[in-house]
């Protein structure tokens, strides 16, 4: 629930309660009043929002994407959550004309889809011989491998690969939460806002679950005497637990008290304690000279996973100080920033918990931005942390208009997106590895504090370059994607058909980013390199290979931002499986579905079947709505 400290005193009780309540304040009007309305809002909208929305802002969707959300998430987002800084001069009646606007003159009479519920009964969730992926990384230790058990998808059988069954995500424009496998079901959350329950052969539904604010995160199960429990967070940082049977709530919390916090990390579960990694989107928020930037701090929170209760929260810095006044006289604070945005990783052997960090959001950037951070597992305490990227301090300001709140040193925006990956190595010593932004991979001793065993470059780094969300790990090698994401500024003449970047006319770079990198794990040593085939003529393409990456035995899958999935041979990098998801899909619920750029999270494997979203968008990449699953022949 929303804290009654963010509500502004210019809304009556009310109109709060219709919010909180999920109601949307707009009832129907007459035809010219209606009218009167979309118009009021279309003006407001380009006065007061298209600036970030239609520049190409990251983590701005634009009006064609705002469209596809229900009218009382906008209201709400503009009055009491992460928007409320830019809401905060509009009254209700404009607020409810810019929803009116984004929403369309007339609701649109959609037609009724097909039931799409199971016929037949559920296998047991319990069912251990029922193959599985849980969370992000498959175990704790964040691997991103399928042992060949639980794949049963062996190097010969890639190449016939064929589409099973595909779902559409009814309403929604980006596809970019990861499945999880378990007990004969696929787990899902949406950009919508819904968890899915699905059968893992066909596709149909089980139960959907509203959280009401975008999931984003992959589902992780839990079991215990009560049962099996599906544990997630959602944009709007609330980490939720349900009965993975049915779908029924059990508990719902509210991890961190900032307005920016939210989840995009897959929580982790460890001896009946769930660890959720906490992100913010108060790098945005800084767009808007006025908002007094900036007081979030990453935070990992322990959650007793019967109850929700919190046990203890575990922040990357001490909390937020007053440090000086920005030009138009608004109040700055730090040290901030130090995002967690990827799964943590449990160490049962050391009693510890680690994770990677962003950068900070205003100098002086903090010495555990851009780091890993190991923190104890019973109190939360920091143990220790390695920083990769001095000084890196960065938000949105710096790219906008209004440039108040941008620091002095403008980035270079190195965030680790990440999760370190716990391997152990041959001679007997273990090491943490994970990509940067920067685009060199770092190898940690996480028994001697962090000390740095080895890094290797392997990309040329940006704000959007280098490694993007997760390498994948075997007993040998870690493999590693490329991002290196390049954009062109576009031609005048051609100007009024492109996505824009920060207000100016942008397109991709098909000639710059991707590639796969095998790493030794104990040395870093490249042991092959595969470049990106190339995008030809494809209008709009990028090579870049941002997705997190996953490994089988014998079999490493990488996705693109061209829309296409590969699968290398693990021991020499050669493409043996190459499919495009960027088209039409007839799904198994009846909505009209589309693949988009892949990004964010990887594919899965369990019982033969390959899964995988299509569409994550960001930056004029293709959106999408479709969930894949691709079996030997289809069968």
């Amino acid at each position: 629930m929303t804290s009654t400290a963010g509500y502004r005193s210019g809304y009556s009780l009310s109109a709060r309660l219709l919010l909180g309540a999920g109601i949307l304040l707009i009832g129907v009007l007459p035809d010219h009043a209606e009218e009167a309305l979309y118009s009021r809002g279309e003006a407001l909208y380009r006065t007061h929002c298209s600036s970030c929305h239609e520049g190409g802002v990251a983590r701005a969707p634009d009006a064609s994407a705002l469209r596809q959300f229900r009218p009382e998430r906008i209201s709400f987002t503009l009055m009491f959550g992460m928007m409320s800084q830019q809401g905060r001069d509009l009254s209700q009646d404009e607020i409810q004309a810019i929803v009116r606007y984004l929403v369309g003159t007339t609701p649109e009479q959609q037609q009724p889809l097909p039931d799409s519920t199971c016929g037949e009964r559920a296998p047991a969730l319990a069912d251990a011989s029922l193959p599985r992926w849980n969370g992000w990384g498959v175990d704790i230790a964040q691997h991103r491998f399928q042992p060949a058990g639980m794949a049963q998808l062996s190097p010969d059988d890639v190449p016939r690969l064929k589409l099973k069954w595909a779902f559409g995500f009814p309403g929604d424009t980006r596809a970019y939460a990861q499945p999880t496998v378990w007990g004969g079901r696929v787990f899902v959350g949406s950009a919508g806002g819904k968890v899915y329950a699905l059968d893992a052969r066909l596709g149909c539904q089980r139960w959907v679950f509203d959280a009401g604010f975008g999931v984003r995160t992959a589902i992780t199960i839990g079991e215990d005497e009560r049962g099996t429990t599906a544990y997630f967070g959602d944009q709007r940082g609330e980490a939720y637990a349900l009965d993975a049977e049915s779908g029924k709530l059990l508990w719902r919390r509210r991890v961190d008290a900032h307005a920016g916090a939210v989840i995009t990390g897959a929580p982790t579960l460890a001896n009946n304690v769930l660890y959720v990694p906490v992100s913010s989107v108060e790098e945005v928020l800084a767009i808007d000279p006025r908002y007094s930037c900036c007081t979030f701090r990453g935070l990992i929170a322990a959650l007793d996973a019967r109850t929700g209760e919190v046990l203890w929260r575990g922040y990357v810095s001490p909390p937020a100080q007053p440090i000086r006044l920005n030009e138009i006289g608004v109040q700055l604070f730090g040290p901030s920033g130090g995002a967690i945005w990827s799964s943590p990783t449990v160490d049962l052997q050391t009693n510890r918990i680690y994770a990677t960090t962003g950068d900070s959001y205003l100098d002086p950037a903090s010495t555990t931005s851009d780091a890993f951070v190991a923190f104890d597992l019973g109190t939360g305490r920091l143990a220790w942390s390695r920083q990769m990227t001095e000084g890196d301090a960065y938000n949105i300001a710096c790219s906008g208009q209004y440039r108040a709140n941008c620091p002095g040193t403008k980035g270079p925006d190195f965030d680790f997106g990440s999760s370190p990956i716990l391997v152990d190595l041959h001679d007997g010593r273990r090491a943490l590895v994970a990509g940067q932004k920067s685009g060199i991979v770092y190898a940690l001793d996480p028994d001697r504090d962090g000390a740095i065993i080895w890094q290797r470059r392997v990309g040329l780094g940006s704000t959007l370059g280098g490694v993007q969300w997760g390498s994948a790990a075997d007993d040998a090698n870690v493999y590693v994607a490329v991002s290196d994401v390049g954009l062109k500024t576009v031609p005048p003449s051609t100007a009024g058909a492109q996505k824009s970047v920060f207000g100016i006319p942008m397109k991709l770079d098909p000639s710059q980013g991707g590639g796969l990198y095998a790493l030794n794990q104990a040395t870093g040593e490249i042991v092959w390199h595969a470049a990106h085939p190339g995008c030809g003529d494809r209008p709009g393409c990028s090579p870049a290979q941002s997705a997190a990456v996953t490994a089988t035995p014998g079999v490493v899958f990488s996705g693109g931002l061209d829309g296409h999935l590969r699968a290398y041979a693990a021991k020499s990098g050669e493409i043996i499986w190459d499919v495009d998801t960027m088209r039409d899909y007839a799904t198994v619920n009846g909505v009209s579905a589309h693949g988009g750029s892949l990004d964010g999270p990887g594919p899965v494997i369990a019982g033969g079947i390959l899964y995988v979203n299509s569409g994550y968008t960001n930056y004029g990449t293709a959106p999408g709505n479709v969930l894949l699953a691709f079996s030997v022949d289809g069968q």
